[in-house]
C-alpha cells in the first residue's frame, strides 16, 4: 500500500511549520512544502484551498488537516497513522 501524498503549505521560519516538519519526519513519511513565503502566488493558492491564511496548511491525500495543532491531536487521538496509511 503505497502512502498518500501529503502537501504542507509553509514558511521557512513559523515555529508551527518547524513542528509539523517534526512530527511528519519522526512517522518517517514524505511530503511535498509549498513555500508560501517564497513562491508567489502560493498564499492565495492556500487560502483558496484550505479557507485558511495561517500556516502551515496539511492535506494528506484529500484530507485538510489544518494546521499543526490539528495534526498533533490526529496524532495523539491515533488517527494520524491510519490517515498516513492511507
Amino acid at each position: 500500500m503505497s502512502q498518500p501524498t501529503i502537501v504542507m503549505y509553509a514558511t521557512s521560519s513559523c515555529p508551527y511549520c518547524v513542528a509539523a516538519r517534526s512530527l511528519l519526519q519522526s512517522k518517517g513519511v514524505r511530503w511535498t512544502e509549498v513555500s508560501v513565503d517564497l513562491q508567489s502566488g502560493k498564499r492565495a493558492e492556500m487560502m483558496q484551498r484550505s479557507g485558511r491564511h495561517t500556516v502551515p496548511q496539511i492535506f494528506i491525500g484529500d484530507c485538510h488537516v489544518g494546521g499543526f495543532d490539528d495534526l498533533s491531536l490526529l496524532d495523539r487521538q491515533g488517527e494520524l497513522d491510519r490517515l498516513l496509511e492511507g
